[in-house]
């Protein structure tokens, strides 16, 4: 597991869920964004990705609330723009759980522990993996084919698969909060047959399915 600072600076998006290997790029624009980017520059590099809880809309401006599990992400890449905007590409490196926030920059600093998460059985996860590949194959709007290395070690397989489908916000919250490998694999395939009652019964008969 990569190492990280106890205190990082978080950035809070409504829509975006990084994961541990995944690359995310961003393009920053906010003054309160652009000085974190400055300054993590100048320091460590890491920025710990958060999504926003439903409601965000009202305080966005302010210190709305994040769920507790993010992830850390070191800039690979960095492109200056013009009036201090900047393009950068985070490479995600471990979770972690927000223990609190603390006051003195226009963004959100937060004390952070790093969240591991246990491979688990690698027999278990080739069958996983296939499962996973079954139902979304089987997913009538999900995609034909997915180009993924065979030689993917299981856990950067589940968090490519997770951060590339077109999931909610809240599910791939869901993933992310997982403390195990194995633990991911199933949440997904919960979240894929689901989809699949959804599309098959009609979304308005949804609720009956628990």
């Amino acid at each position: 597991m990569a190492a990280i600072p106890n205190l990082i600076p978080l950035f809070p998006l409504p829509n975006v869920v990084l994961f541990p290997q995944m690359s995310l790029p961003l393009h920053v624009f906010e003054p309160r964004y652009r000085k974190m980017v400055k300054d993590a520059l100048e320091g460590h590099r890491t920025i710990g990705m958060t999504l926003l809880r439903p409601g965000w809309e009202v305080d966005y401006h302010g210190r709305p609330p994040v769920y507790a599990v993010g992830c850390a992400g070191v800039m690979e890449q960095w492109e200056p723009l013009a009036h201090g905007r900047y393009n950068i590409l985070l490479k995600g490196t471990c979770r972690f759980r927000i223990l609190e926030e603390h006051a003195g920059e226009p963004y959100r600093l937060a004390a952070v522990v790093p969240q591991p998460e246990e491979v688990g059985d690698p027999a278990a996860l080739v069958h996983a993996r296939s499962r996973v590949l079954a139902a979304i194959a089987k997913a009538v709007d999900g995609p034909k084919e997915m180009v993924l290395e065979p030689e993917l070690p299981s856990d950067v397989f589940i968090n490519a698969v997770c951060q590339s489908l077109a999931l909610e916000p809240v599910e791939r919250q869901s993933l992310l909060d997982c403390e195990t490998i194995p633990a991911r694999y199933a949440r997904l395939l919960e979240v894929l047959e689901f989809r699949s009652l959804e599309q098959a019964h009609g979304r308005g008969g949804a609720g009956t399915v628990h």
